[in-house]
């Protein structure tokens, strides 16, 4: 078996003098004891089991950690402002090991890499869970295994193809909106608006004549054993943000797979990453888009929540003379974004593009690429091109004037040192624009932040371990103290997956009771300046830091007036005579309560134990 490439930012930033880090360990025990002056006296390591009502409890969810690779050993003891945005495992801390005298591997625990060369070389401590014994907590929190009964009505593992995908790709028509499908959730949550990586290859979407996947992480031979055994052997393309040595071991994965390609995204600006996740599977009658949220690795398409759009098959032209363009200039915008890699190895697919009708598209196309965007660019991406589109097309305000704009992700960078300097002024004044009105910033009573607590972490289908695909770090939580109290819990009953950590990034402006939305966007980019953009100049320019790919769901573009029917619970989505947008999470939000906090990487927790009995400890 290939080895799984790990990646790690470094959200640690070693380097700092001592004064520094006397000022650092001072602002995290604030932030622990922020908790006091925001929800009254509270224990910050209260057990979950001790919450009052709208707390999280004991039923919801998690999902597998990976570690993630985009620095090399210098570039890590530098600091950054961008450095929590991407998908993250563990922090990154390079050490002396004082007993063997190694450094440690910068992968820690969870290291891949298997030659004798390394493993002499850098010292892999033992993993960060320590399991305890059985004790009031774990009776407490009725977190054992799972019973007999309970094993026989989960979801076997999905290895195999269900005869209906067509199906279950019909049935969430028009707005063709799903989540991966979950292994260990009770059947039926994945038999409606869920697919598999399987699936979406399957020779039942389309008979295929070669792919393109865009994304961050790459197990390369697990993503071929997701193709069926007939279309292993087809071109394959991978674009690809790695450099040095880890494009190298990248290039040595693929090598055994003489149809693979590999393209590598040039990344001009420091820190910036190829976040972007997205397919271009060309069929002999057509081609189909898909974008998604999830890096294809094993991890990410077993017990984690993620989105996936995908496009209807768009017919080949009858004429190159046709301009095959839809009302969102779908077309025009994805052009646009593959060009903008400068790659002659992708000139084949800007071909592909061009010569497929894709005038069935519903959905505007939200990217970012890297660089200092200035005039009339830099309203082509990241959040101005939000902007941009709502002024256009977005919700009237009379209609939303209190309608609360929501953003869920699962990394956060630093945005500032206050809630004015960039979230709720910039990013806000975007996200909460309407048709043809003057921008204003946000008010904060009309911002909600989805992001996991500790015990929606600790209480996953995984525990602990869960929560290494959300990557916000002490360090960077005490310089914004200030964010906690838009925080809101993960909770998706709906869909089955409360206890699934959510790696999906979405955002949205609903309805206060939750039944309706002016919008809806599923994307790569986490809260970050680095995804969405931050103005320089006195904001003449935009500059962004990574690639990303979302898209946005307007209700004119699906036969609806102002705002569409929005629900999580699953047996809505399939009423012929009512379409209903299939949100990932359940409406109206569940804010923090008295004894939660975010959830940090970096923080040991050893107060209460999770769904398998560990601890979390994290290097120090």
């Amino acid at each position: 078996m290939d080895r799984l490439r790990a990646k790690t930012h470094d959200i640690s930033d070693s380097g700092e003098s001592e004064e520094e880090n006397g000022n650092h360990l001072s602002s995290q025990q604030d932030l622990f004891s922020g908790s006091d002056d925001l929800f009254g006296d509270s224990d910050e390591y209260t057990s979950a089991s001790s919450k009052p009502k709208g707390g999280f409890k004991d039923d919801q969810s998690g999902s597998k950690s990976h570690s993630h690779d985009k620095k090399n050993h210098d570039s890590m003891k530098q600091e950054d402002e961008y450095n929590a945005d991407t998908d993250v495992d563990e922090p990154s801390i390079i050490t002396m090991n004082d007993k063997e005298k190694k450094p440690l591997c910068k992968y820690g625990s969870k290291c891949y890499r298997k030659n004798t060369s390394h493993l002499e070389e850098y010292f892999h401590p033992k993993n960060n869970l320590k399991k305890r014994k059985t004790n009031e907590h774990n009776k407490n929190d009725a977190i054992a295994s799972p019973s007999k009964k309970l094993k026989s009505e989960l979801e076997p593992p999905m290895n195999k193809i269900k005869p209906n995908v067509i199906h279950s790709f019909q049935e969430l028509q028009p707005f063709s909106f799903f989540l991966t499908k979950v292994s260990g959730i009770s059947k039926h949550f994945n038999e409606t608006g869920a697919m598999s990586l399987k699936d979406i290859l399957s020779p039942e979407m389309g008979r295929l004549k070669s792919s393109c996947h865009f994304n961050f992480m790459f197990d390369v031979s697990w993503l071929v054993q997701q193709y069926s055994h007939s279309d292993r052997a087809l071109p394959m393309m991978l674009v690809h943000g790695d450099q040095g040595r880890a494009e190298l071991d990248l290039k040595d994965e693929a090598s055994p797979y003489p149809n693979i390609s590999l393209c590598r995204a040039r990344l001009d600006i420091p820190y910036g990453t190829h976040h972007t996740k997205m397919m271009f599977l060309l069929y002999q009658d057509g081609l189909r888009v898909v974008i998604h949220t999830a890096n294809l690795i094993p991890n990410d398409w077993h017990q984690k929540t993620q989105g996936i759009w995908i496009s209807p098959v768009f017919p080949r032209l009858k004429s190159p003379s046709e301009p095959g363009e839809s009302r969102t200039k779908f077309k025009a915008n994805l052009l646009q974004y593959v060009s903008s890699y400068k790659s002659a190895k992708l000139t084949t697919w800007e071909k592909n593009i061009s010569e497929h009708d894709m005038s069935s598209a519903k959905v505007h196309i939200i990217a970012s690429v890297p660089g200092r965007h200035a005039m009339n660019d830099k309203h082509m991406w990241g959040h101005l091109k939000l902007k941009k589109i709502l002024t256009a097309a977005g919700p009237d305000q009379s209609l939303v004037k209190n309608w609360p704009v929501l953003g869920q992700f699962s990394s956060i960078g630093s945005l500032g040192a206050n809630q004015d300097a960039w979230l709720l002024s910039e990013w806000g004044q975007s996200v909460s624009t309407c048709r043809k009105s003057l921008p204003s910033s946000i008010p904060a009573s009309k911002l909600n932040l989805m992001f996991p607590s500790k015990d929606n972490i600790r209480l996953s289908l995984e525990g602990y371990n869960g929560g290494g695909c959300v990557p916000y770090s002490i360090k960077t939580a005490s310089k914004q103290p200030w964010l906690t109290p838009f925080f809101c819990q993960w909770r998706s009953e709906g869909r089955g997956r409360s206890r699934a950590v959510p790696h999906i990034k979405s955002y949205t402006r609903s309805s206060p009771d939750g039944s309706q939305a002016a919008w809806f966007m599923v994307t790569s980019a986490n809260l970050s300046k680095a995804a969405w953009g931050a103005s320089e100049k006195k904001g003449s320019q935009l500059m962004i830091r990574s690639y990303e790919m979302g898209v946005l769901f307007l209700p004119e573009d699906f036969g609806f007036k102002n705002s569409f029917k929005v629900s999580s619970h699953i047996d809505q989505f399939t009423d012929p005579e009512v379409k209903v947008f299939p949100l990932p999470y359940d409406l109206p939000t569940t804010t923090y309560v008295k004894g939660d906090r975010p959830w940090f990487c970096d923080a040991p927790c050893v107060d209460a134990p999770d769904t398998f009995g560990n601890m979390w400890c994290p290097p120090l």
